[in-house]
């Protein structure tokens, strides 16, 4: 069984920043400068691609700079931990010194992460935030996971990844009400939609108009995903906040839209492409909506440091819908 210190990680990343300066000092007489504002912990399976999750990573560091520690989950293969460290680094524009953060790389089989809070705690660098991405719906599910997102300041998911939207939803309403801040990038998707709806309403005279009844209709290319039920979700609170009876529905349909129809207004936004289309009463307008990747929904989520009383409410009305929409 191979195993993992803490302190001979934390002697190759020493060992590797003393190298890593003579290197800059030879190249421009100027060495290297080490950034880091958060430790950023990375749960993602072995079959993922190596070369997209480090693309997302490198491309979050100049922004982001942080601690990366890579876990990539083996499976049902042999109880086994083993590890690498290495430096993710970028020159600023006009500048002849480079900027480098730290990245620990840890192969782990399932049987061995109850191993792995020993082994993460002593990498986090103390006084600073640690974030726990985990991009695998399966480990989730798993005892050993709770072990991990106890030690977190925050932990980052995708509700989109699981198959069942109330078990994903019973996840993270578990998880926010043990005391736990969540985040979804399902929820993070969702961004720039709730914007160009919010400017519909800006006018005043378009939120007259929303007195009395009010039916909304959210679809998704899904029979039902977390999207659509956060979005729902959040337009129903909002309304009924200003006094309104909304009737909410879920549908499958070949594109995502949002459809809000009152006895004095209809309103439509459709994604077409990377084109959001806002449709009132008949009159559309466009905006350029490029579908979100993971380095665009993770530099979002990275910069909420506190509790997001909005997303959480949305979250408890979302697992309502999820299961009165059966």
């Amino acid at each position: 069984m191979a195993t993992v210190a803490p302190e001979s990680i934390l002697k190759q990343l020493a060992e590797l920043w003393v190298t890593m300066g003579k290197e800059g000092q030879e190249e421009s007489g100027q060495g290297v400068l080490r950034a880091c504002t958060m430790t950023l912990v990375v749960l993602a399976e072995e079959s993922e691609d190596v070369s997209n999750l480090g693309e997302t990573l490198a491309a979050l560091m100049p922004e982001h700079p942080a601690r990366a520690i890579v876990i990539r989950l083996r499976g049902t293969a042999e109880r086994a931990l083993s590890e690498r460290v290495y430096a993710q680094c970028w020159m600023p524009f006009g500048q002849r010194r480079q900027i480098c953060c730290e990245q620990v790389e840890i192969m782990a089989s399932d049987a061995a992460l109850a191993d792995l809070p020993s082994v993460v705690l002593p990498l986090a660098v103390p006084d600073l935030p640690l974030i726990l991405w985990c991009r695998s719906a399966r480990v989730l599910a798993r005892p050993e996971f709770r072990q991990l997102a106890e030690m977190a300041t925050r932990v980052v998911m995708d509700s989109s990844g699981f198959a069942d939207t109330k078990l994903a939803f019973e996840w993270l309403t578990g998880m926010v009400s043990s005391g736990l801040l969540v985040g979804d990038l399902a929820w993070t998707r969702l961004t720039r939609w709730r914007e160009m709806l919010s400017q519909v309403f800006e006018n005043r005279k378009n939120l007259e108009r929303l007195a009395g009844p009010v039916r909304v209709v959210a679809s998704d290319t899904g029979p039902i995903t977390t999207r659509a039920l956060y979005f729902a979700a959040w337009i129903q609170n909002g309304l009924e906040s200003l006094g309104a009876q909304v009737r909410v529905s879920i549908r499958q349909a070949p594109s995502p839209s949002i459809e809000l129809a009152g006895d004095g207004i209809a309103v439509r936004l459709e994604r077409q492409g990377e084109t959001l289309v806002a449709t009132v009463d008949g009159a559309s307008q466009c905006t350029n909506l490029p579908l979100p990747n993971d380095y665009l929904l993770l530099r979002e989520e990275l910069a909420i440091v506190r509790r997001d009383p909005v997303f959480e409410k949305t979250l408890a009305s979302a697992a309502r819908l999820a299961y009165a929409t059966e």
